[in-house]
């Protein structure tokens, strides 16, 4: 009796098993019409967008109106040079200081140069009263370039400044007073008075060779010689 029971619990869990087993895969074993079996798959979304770069970094532009960065733009961000941007500052910062240095030499010559001398104006338009004029000025006015007053003045300065006394016009540059007035064929012809000028200088003859100009050290006497190494053009102005 008890052998017939466990029997009977035996086909009736074998059969509790195979009811779970057909639950829960309806078509595992099913059959068509054949015999054949028949199987059966789970499909899943097919995926369109398919990311080519995997080891891109991903971003994103959008920002939030509300967040609060701190004001970036008060940020003191330490700014650095390249080599060659702070050799150009170096060089600039040296012209500079010559540049001043230079301003400074001027002021002093100017100061050193007794400066209370009073100028006696020229006596009428003759070539006499010319040269007298300009001898006053001899070792009293330094070399300033650019300069056309007895504060201190160039070579062309000097030149325009005594004709300007007599009421005569002269141009500003050396090289335009080579031009003024009317040529002298060479040297043995000049005259006291004339103008000896080239693109780079400019001085009045005063007879025997010689010439009161503006040079570096002053205004003084120099040969035609020496002042003039190159060709030169004389010019008659009186």
């Amino acid at each position: 009796m008890m052998k017939a029971s466990k029997i009977c619990a035996s086909l009736a869990a074998l059969a509790l098993s195979a009811s779970a087993v057909i639950a829960f895969s309806p078509t595992a074993f099913a059959a068509n019409e054949d015999n054949n079996p028949v199987t059966s798959s789970r499909s899943f979304r097919k995926v369109n967008t398919v990311r080519k770069d995997l080891l891109k970094e991903s971003t994103s532009t959008d920002v939030d109106t509300k967040s609060n960065w701190g004001g970036i733009e008060s940020l003191d961000v330490p700014q650095t040079q390249s080599q060659a941007e702070k050799d150009a500052a170096a060089a600039q910062q040296r012209a500079a200081d010559a540049a001043a240095a230079s301003r400074s030499a001027a002021r002093d010559s100017l100061s050193a140069t007794p400066q209370n001398f009073t100028v006696t104006p020229p006596n009428g338009q003759s070539v006499s009263s010319l040269l007298a004029f300009a001898n006053q000025f001899i070792g009293k006015v330094p070399y300033v370039s650019g300069g056309t007053s007895p504060a201190g003045w160039d070579c062309s300065g000097f030149v325009q400044y005594v004709y300007a006394q007599l009421g005569i016009a002269l141009p500003r540059t050396s090289g335009a007073q080579a031009t003024a007035g009317r040529p002298v064929a060479d040297l043995s012809q000049a005259m006291p008075g004339d103008i000896i000028a080239n693109a780079g200088h400019a001085a009045i003859y005063i007879g025997n060779g010689q010439v009161v100009n503006a040079q570096l050290n002053g205004t003084q006497y120099d040969s035609v010689s020496v002042v003039f190494s190159g060709g030169y053009s004389i010019r008659r102005i009186l």
